[in-house]
């Protein structure tokens, strides 16, 4: 029985065939083989030991080994940047990409209605290497209170010359769709869904201020991951405080300010980041509308 591994467009998969190895290189007449030496995830031991055995003696000394930069470059092409012990480390997720979102949005005590978003950040986690590739980050003017309330300010870190003259919502939503479409999003091969910390991001804030201003929601707005639920599913515990019990859970530092919007993006990354390396698949956990 011979091993070998192909690289696909959206990842690395193992096959187990009986063909012989002229049979098994690819365009560019490099076998797949590669993969044998690099020892690629969730490969048998068992089986990746005899495959090596009876495939080295068919290659000189040390060609095995140099195919793994042939390896790390056919991943590259691929749009993977991270080395082969990067890749291997963790499982394979069930989406290309995690978008991942958080608002900040008025408030004041006791709260103010309607609440407006005036922070609008995604960041783009690669499923693969769980690494951030792209950031989209926007400041929204709001219109029925137009002015922050010192509360807001001291809460959310935003002024008032932060969001004075910046677009509104309708504009800034056109504009997450024309970046969506500029990262490959929209495509229907690509699987991406969004990532909040708790379901009042999109359960609640975007439907409730579209409905208030009369503007659709966008269908990929629909789905997401609420990681303080991904979060009890891994570590069996419901994080209370949100970000600041996660990072205590993981042993995480906390990434810049919270009730930043992009800052907690970033905080909400890193914990994923760490629950993937452990081995946790993430699953959609919202209803469908």
């Amino acid at each position: 029985m011979f091993c070998y591994i192909e690289v696909q467009q959206w990842g690395v998969i193992w096959c187990l065939d009986n063909m012989s190895l002229s049979s098994v290189s690819d365009a560019s007449g490099c076998s797949m083989i590669a993969f044998l030496h690099t020892g690629a995830a969730k490969f048998p031991q068992n089986l990746l030991s005899r495959s090596r055995q009876a495939v080295s003696p068919l290659f000189p000394a040390g060609v095995l080994k140099g195919f793994s930069s042939i390896v790390s470059r056919k991943l590259a092409s691929h749009g993977f940047g991270a080395s082969m012990a990067a890749m291997s480390s963790f499982p394979p997720q069930r989406y290309h990409y995690f978008l991942v979102l958080d608002f900040e949005a008025t408030c004041d005590k006791p709260q103010i209605h309607p609440q407006e978003i005036i922070e609008f950040p995604i960041l783009k986690l690669n499923g693969r290497t769980m690494e951030i590739e792209s950031t989209f980050h926007m400041y929204v003017q709001p219109v029925v209170h137009p002015q922050l309330t010192p509360f807001c300010t001291e809460l959310t870190g935003i002024i008032q010359g932060m969001v004075d003259g910046q677009p509104s919502l309708q504009q800034v939503l056109e504009r997450v769709d024309e970046w969506m479409a500029k990262e490959g999003l929209l495509d229907p091969s690509v699987k991406s869904i969004f990532v909040t910390c708790g379901d009042w991001d999109l359960k609640v804030m975007l439907p409730g201020q579209c409905q208030y201003l009369g503007l659709p929601v966008a269908d990929y707005f629909k789905q997401w991951i609420n990681l303080k639920k991904a979060y009890s599913f891994a570590m069996g515990s419901w994080p209370k405080n949100g970000l600041l019990d996660m990072n205590k859970g993981l042993n995480l530092q906390h990434i810049g300010r919270p009730h930043s919007g992009i800052d907690d993006c970033k905080n909400i990354a890193n914990i994923m980041k760490t629950l993937a390396h452990r081995g946790f698949i993430f699953k959609q956990t919202s209803k469908p509308f």
